[in-house]
C-alpha cells in the first residue's frame, strides 16, 4: 500500500514538473521572441534617397510576433482561441453581432455576395440574371463575385473628387431587375450612405459595403461597415491592419450570419464551432433533404459552399493589430492632410481629393488626378517619383470594363463611364499608411517640388 502511494505521488510530481518545465520553456521562448524583434526589426533606419518610400506595408511590434509564436506553440492550426479573440475585438469595435473570419478580403466579398443567393432567403434571394449596382473605377474583387454568381453588374460612373458612386446616375440605373447594391468606400472615403441606404429601402435592395479600404472610417459619426446588410474587411498588408492574408464578413442579421458561416465552411448546415458537437441539441434528430431521419447534422450541407477559413496563427497577428487600429487611423488622417498641404501648392495642375460630406475617412491613400490642362501627364510624374524610390499606384483597375477579364462578359453600363475613363488615364495615389513618417513625407515634398519646378 505504502509503495503504491509513493508511486502515485512520484507520478504526480513528475507530471507537475513537466507542466512547470513546459510553462517555463514557453515563457523563455516568448521572452526571446521579444528580444528577437528588437534585434531584427526595431532599427529600420530610413536613409533619404536610398530607402524606398512604400505606398503601404506592415506596421507592427513585438506583440504581433509574440502572439504568432504563442499560437504556433499551441499547434492549433485551424480557428482557435486567437480567432475567437480577434473576431470579438472586431465585433466590439464596429458594434456588429456577427464577424466571420476568412482567408482574404476577396474571399470575404465572395462569401458576402454568395450568401445572398441562399434559398433560405426565399423570394429575397439573388438569382442568375438579377442586376447589381456597382462601379467600374475600383478593385475587381468587388465585382467578380457578381459575375461568378451569374448576376449582372450594372456599372455606374463615379464623381471626382470623392471617387465614389454618382448618386443621381445610380438612381436612374435602378430597374425592375435590380436586387442589390455592392460598392466599396473608395480608398477609405465613405460613399454617400444616406442616399444609398434610402434608395435601397425604397426599392427593397440588398446592400453590401466593401469596407476593405475603409476599416475605421466614419459616416455621420458611425463606422462604415455597419450600414449595409453585410460588410467586408481585408487584412492584406496594404490595409488598415494586417494578418498577411485574411479578411472578415460582418453582419447584424442573425440569419445572414449563419448563412455566411455555412458558405465559408463547405456549405455545412451545422453551426458548431470547431471541436464542438451538438450545440443545437438536435444533432441526430432532424430531417434534411432526402437524407435518412437523424443523419448526423455535422455532415449535412445546405449550401454550395467553400472552405475559406482563417488560421489561428493569422488571427493571433490580427488580435494584436486590432489594439493599434485607432492609432493607425489617426496617423493615416495626419498623413493625408500633409499630402494635401504639399499638393495644394500646385492646385492649378491637380484635382485634390475631398471627403464625402458628413464623413471622417481613415484614408487608405492620398489620391491625385492630373488636370487636363496640366503641362505634364500622370505617367510622367509617377515615373519620376518611382525613379526616386517613391511608390505610386493607379486607382486599381482604372475602368474595369476595359480590363481583359471583363471583355465579353455579361454586364451593363449606366449612361456612361466618362469619369472612370479619365481616372484610368490621369489618376494615381500615394501611401498614407502609418509607416510613412514625417521625414519620408518631407522627402516626397522635396521630389514633387523638384518635378514641378520644370512647370
Amino acid at each position: 500500500m505504502s509503495g503504491g502511494q509513493e508511486t502515485v505521488m512520484d507520478v504526480n510530481k513528475h507530471v507537475e514538473k513537466r507542466i512547470m518545465d513546459h510553462k517555463e520553456i514557453r515563457k523563455q521562448i516568448l521572452d526571446l521572441t521579444k528580444e528577437y524583434y528588437k534585434i531584427k526589426f526595431s532599427d529600420n533606419e530610413y536613409i533619404e534617397g536610398k530607402s524606398r518610400v512604400n505606398y503601404a506595408g506592415r506596421v507592427f511590434d513585438e506583440k504581433e510576433i509574440v502572439n504568432l509564436v504563442d499560437s504556433s506553440l499551441d499547434f492549433w492550426l485551424t480557428e482557435g482561441r486567437y480567432s475567437e479573440a480577434f473576431a470579438e475585438k472586431i465585433s466590439e469595435f464596429l458594434g456588429v453581432s456577427n464577424v466571420v473570419l476568412v482567408n482574404s478580403g476577396s474571399s470575404a466579398n465572395l462569401i458576402a455576395f454568395s450568401a445572398l443567393t441562399s434559398e433560405k432567403l426565399g423570394d429575397r434571394r439573388l438569382k442568375p440574371g438579377d442586376e447589381v449596382i456597382s462601379v467600374a473605377a475600383g478593385f475587381p474583387a468587388t465585382v467578380t463575385p457578381i459575375i461568378q454568381n451569374q448576376c449582372v453588374p450594372v456599372f455606374v460612373d463615379v464623381t471626382i473628387p470623392t471617387y465614389n458612386i454618382d448618386i443621381e446616375m445610380m438612381r436612374k440605373a435602378i430597374s425592375e431587375k435590380t436586387r442589390c447594391i455592392f460598392i466599396a468606400h473608395t480608398l477609405g472615403n465613405p460613399f454617400n450612405l444616406d442616399a444609398v441606404m434610402d434608395l435601397a429601402k425604397q426599392n427593397d435592395l440588398w446592400v453590401i459595403e466593401d469596407n476593405c479600404d475603409a476599416f475605421g472610417s466614419k459616416y455621420n459619426g458611425k463606422y462604415t461597415g455597419t450600414f449595409g446588410h453585410i460588410s467586408t474587411i481585408s487584412f492584406y498588408p496594404a490595409h488598415h491592419i494586417t494578418t498577411g492574408e485574411g479578411g472578415a464578413v460582418c453582419t447584424n442579421d442573425e440569419q445572414l450570419g449563419k448563412i455566411i458561416k455555412s458558405f465559408r465552411d463547405w456549405g455545412r448546415d451545422c453551426y458548431c464551432a470547431g471541436g464542438e458537437n451538438n450545440t443545437c441539441g438536435k444533432r441526430f434528430s432532424q430531417n434534411f433533404g432526402t437524407l435518412p431521419y437523424g443523419y448526423d447534422h455535422k455532415y449535412v450541407y445546405s449550401e454550395i459552399g467553400y472552405n475559406l477559413k482563417m488560421t489561428d496563427m493569422q488571427a493571433a497577428i490580427g488580435a494584436a493589430q486590432m489594439d493599434k487600429l485607432p492609432e493607425f487611423c489617426e496617423k493615416r488622417k495626419t498623413n493625408f492632410h500633409e499630402y494635401k498641404r504639399i499638393f495644394t501648392k500646385y492646385s492649378d495642375y491637380f484635382i485634390l481629393p475631398e471627403a464625402t460630406e458628413n464623413s471622417d475617412p481613415a484614408w487608405f491613400s492620398f489620391i491625385v488626378t492630373v488636370k487636363e490642362s496640366a503641362p505634364f501627364k500622370r505617367d510622367q510624374l509617377t515615373k519620376y517619383l518611382n525613379e526616386y524610390l517613391i511608390e505610386t499606384r493607379n486607382l486599381f483597375a482604372g475602368n474595369m470594363v476595359r480590363q481583359p477579364a471583363f471583355i465579353g462578359k455579361n454586364f451593363k453600363i449606366a449612361e456612361h463611364l466618362n469619369n472612370s475613363d479619365y481616372i484610368m488615364n490621369n489618376t494615381f495615389f500615394l501611401g498614407t499608411y502609418p509607416g510613412n513618417t514625417s521625414e519620408k513625407l518631407d522627402y516626397i515634398e522635396k521630389i514633387v517640388d523638384q518635378f514641378m519646378v520644370k512647370y
